[in-house]
């Protein structure tokens, strides 16, 4: 039995915890903030969280994801609103069955929280201040005064401003980089209407305009969580509206459907923060006794619907070093960082890549045309033939697979189309010829 400190009690914490004590270890979780099952969330960051497969798969090892999926609402497709014209619903499947799962950060953590209780000794409002990565020990701000405490193994798993992180950096054991886009999110939300959803549940719905854009994702209170992914600087940026009726103006111009179906709009607007999107970077994901993990270690930016999933994945993976390592936690943690890590920067990669196809391309014709020659491809190649989303989102194919994969489908489609117009051009210079 080895004793495990894991710091964090968000998701990936609360799932490391219940998988390492199901392995037998003596696990401590420390979580800086209070019981959030006992308050209220914080205003504003919620960011509701696609839960897909790999997900899932990860919640299985725990016995969860048939209790997680009772406070899910699963999406079938995106729903686009234009600024004028039709709605138009692209199915992220070639069958339109397969579907990412519309979940509360809040909801999902509490059934973690609840479930790592039952397994491991909780600790609330523990905010660490310091670890000597050498020997265990670490230091913790509490309510009560400064506390003390020593593992075998320390886990970090308290997210991109991770408080192990930055004690690894100031004990020179990594190195990070954190790459910030110039653009922020900030959360609205469109209430039940007549007690009914007012838009589609089924459906993550899409305001692509270009340089910026809106989402929109279903809740079980049938209302919706909206999330806008603006510039920070320049006309359109959160900083260019201030009064309520600049911001009134502006959403009439914008998204002219959403005023009628938002009615606190504008206070919305003006008291919900700004958050920030980046993706962060470390030169080495462990040292002596500690070791990063999910968001601590590889935060990207959400336009994949990942992140979650990915640091769940995590857990999954160093689940499975552990099994072919027989346990021995010397040889699994370089295992798990030489395992994951190409994997991790894969999915940064592709979130980046997405998100400019969200905000501008699912609206062009192009994108369309291109959307139902892929999934034409996947019936008439069953298994053969499968675009990036379906298996980024319907399989646990490793990131770095995927890529190359879908590189190498693109590579044979574009050789077996050049094929084609050859031979086509060779029948008709045949056909006219006396």
């Amino acid at each position: 039995m080895t004793e495990i400190a894991v710091v964090g009690g968000g998701l990936s914490g609360c799932l490391l915890a219940c998988v390492l004590a199901q392995r037998g270890e003596k696990v401590v979780l420390y979580e800086r903030r209070a019981d959030p099952r006992e308050g209220t969330a914080e205003r504003g960051r919620s960011i509701n969280l696609a839960l897909s497969e790999r997900g899932l798969n990860a919640l299985r090892r725990v016995g969860l994801a048939e209790r997680v999926l009772t406070d899910a609402l699963p999406m079938r497709g995106r729903m686009i609103h234009p600024v004028a014209g039709d709605l138009d619903f692209q199915s992220y499947s070639a069958d339109g069955t397969r579907a990412i799962n519309s979940i509360s950060r809040g909801a999902l953590n509490n059934v973690l929280l609840d479930a790592a209780a039952k397994a491991v000794d909780i600790r609330f409002e523990h905010r660490l201040t310091g670890l000597d990565p050498g020997s265990g020990e670490m230091v913790f701000d509490t309510p009560g005064g400064p506390a003390r405490g020593r593992a075998e193994l320390v886990f970090g798993a308290d997210g991109a401003g991770s408080a192990v992180r930055g004690e690894l950096l100031r004990h020179d054991a990594t190195a990070e980089t954190l790459d910030f886009l110039d653009y922020g999110y900030k959360e609205l939300t469109i209430p039940a209407r007549d007690g009914e959803f007012a838009l589609d549940p089924g459906a993550l719905h899409i305001w692509p305009r270009g340089r910026s854009m809106m989402i929109a994702l279903p809740n079980p209170d049938k209302s919706f969580t909206c999330t806008l992914f603006w510039p920070n600087s320049g006309t359109g940026a959160f900083a260019s509206l201030s009064s309520p009726a600049a911001i009134e103006r502006f959403f009439a111009d914008v998204y002219p459907d959403v005023p009628p179906l938002a009615p606190d709009l504008v206070s919305d607007y003006q008291h919900n923060p700004v958050g920030l999107l980046g993706t962060v970077r470390c030169t080495s994901w462990h040292s002596g006794r500690a070791c990063l993990i999910g968001d601590a270690a590889h935060a990207i930016v959400p336009f994949y619907g990942q992140g979650a999933n990915c640091a769940f994945e995590d857990v999954v993976v160093l689940d499975e070093c552990l099994r072919r390592t027989g346990g021995d936690w010397t040889a699994t943690l370089p295992l798990f960082e030489s395992s994951r890590r190409a994997d991790t920067e894969a999915i940064a990669r592709m979130a980046l890549a997405n998100f400019i196809e969200m905000r501008d391309k699912v609206a062009s014709p192009l994108f369309r045309l291109g959307q139902r020659v892929e999934h034409t491809l996947e019936r008439l190649l069953p298994g053969r033939y499968v675009s990036r989303y379906e298996l980024v989102s319907f399989t646990n194919t490793p990131y770095a697979q995927v890529r190359r994969r879908v590189r190498a489908q693109h590579g044979a489609l574009a050789v077996g189309l050049g094929a084609a117009a050859t031979l086509a051009g060779g029948v008709a210079k045949a056909w006219r010829r006396p």
